[in-house]
């Protein structure tokens, strides 16, 4: 598919540009406001057989995907590309590829880096102590127990004194579940059944530990008395509320979700399941639809390997790895010539 952007005082001007260019077959992907001329910005795609003018179309060796345009342009339209594949909603496409436009970086890899960085807000979880207790919420399945586990893990291997609530005692097998893993950590798991009990129990672990970890049972966000039993349960102490979310999911439904739990105080967007989804823009509209900040990401379903903080440079990786693959190798080449060293005890 070749993706062309238009640049036109009116849409009309713009269309009869895309038909002029590409033919009456060109798919329109994108539009947007041009903020820098006032005017409209269209961004078409067409399949290679149908481009108007291209009589030879044997050797598909020689098509390119972009245009010979100005470096900022081609920036611009394989941005675009890169929101297309990733399923991202029209809406937060546009606000990406308007802020990529105006800083007219003509390196994809920056400027995606500085629009994410822009756009989007980063508060990952604390390391050390903490002077609130993280509450994770989420949907059924989204990994919060896990996630609890992690942080727990985390935690407990800096030296910090951890301390894990569960108010999941409804479900079978909630506590049970939690319980195995803090167990092996030597966590004296703590059980809250109500708002009141939630309190009293976080009030006096906050005396006695560094972190203390709240983990909660999956709720139905488009079930008014579920949302009424978590909105208590957050209301009744002094908490910071992370939504965990599975990346792969319908990019609206999550959107949509993460309006529901934002209104009831998520403020934090903890992202699972990465490693299994090849298409994320349900995490980027997690975090536009419901004003959330990316704390931290979860790569992998092993305890002790845990969370990663997600900055816009990792949150760039995740989108396109291909555009950080050299920085990569070279980093792993420098751990292999280190490690050869330690092993000859030589060195460079």
């Amino acid at each position: 598919m070749r993706l062309k952007t238009f640049y036109a005082n009116t849409m009309t001007e713009a269309m009869q540009m895309i038909r002029d260019s590409l033919g009456d077959e060109a798919i329109i992907v994108a539009t947007a406001d041009d903020r820098a001329s006032g005017g409209v910005r269209v961004t078409a795609a067409i399949e290679p057989s149908f481009e108007v003018g291209n009589d030879d179309m044997a050797s598909m060796d020689n098509w390119l995907q972009y245009d010979d345009e100005q470096d900022a342009d081609a920036v611009t339209e394989e941005i675009t590309d890169i929101m297309l594949r990733h399923c991202v909603p029209e809406d937060v496409m546009d606000n990406i590829i308007s802020c990529a436009t105006v800083m007219g970086f003509d390196d994809v890899a920056t400027a995606l880096n500085q629009t994410l960085e822009q756009l989007f807000s980063y508060d990952p979880l604390p390391t050390g102590r903490s002077n609130k207790p993280i509450m994770m919420i989420g949907p059924p399945g989204a990994g919060k127990t896990l996630a609890v586990a992690k942080m727990a893990a985390r935690g407990s291997m800096n030296g910090l004194n951890v301390g894990v609530i569960s108010t999941d005692t409804v479900r079978a097998g909630g506590v049970e579940q939690l319980q195995a893993f803090t167990k092996l950590m030597q966590i004296d798991l703590q059980k809250a059944a109500s708002p009141k009990e939630l309190r009293i129990i976080s009030e006096d672990l906050s005396h006695s530990c560094d972190q203390v970890i709240i983990d909660t049972s999956g709720l139905n966000p488009f079930n008014t008395t579920d949302v009424k039993i978590l909105a208590r349960l957050i209301g009744s102490a002094d908490v910071r509320s992370v939504l965990v979310m599975p990346a792969g999911i319908d990019a609206d439904e999550a959107g949509e979700m993460a309006r529901v739990f934002a209104t009831i105080g998520a403020s934090s967007l903890l992202t699972t399941r990465t490693d299994i989804a090849r298409r994320l823009g349900s995490i980027l509209a997690a975090a536009h639809q419901g004003c959330l900040s990316f704390c931290d990401v979860s790569n992998t379903p092993k305890v002790a390997q845990g969370l990663h903080p997600l900055t816009p440079k990792t949150l760039a990786q995740l989108l396109v790895p291909r555009l950080y693959k050299s920085e990569k190798d070279a980093t792993l080449m420098s751990r292999s010539d280190a490690s050869r060293s330690q092993r000859t005890g030589t060195r460079k």
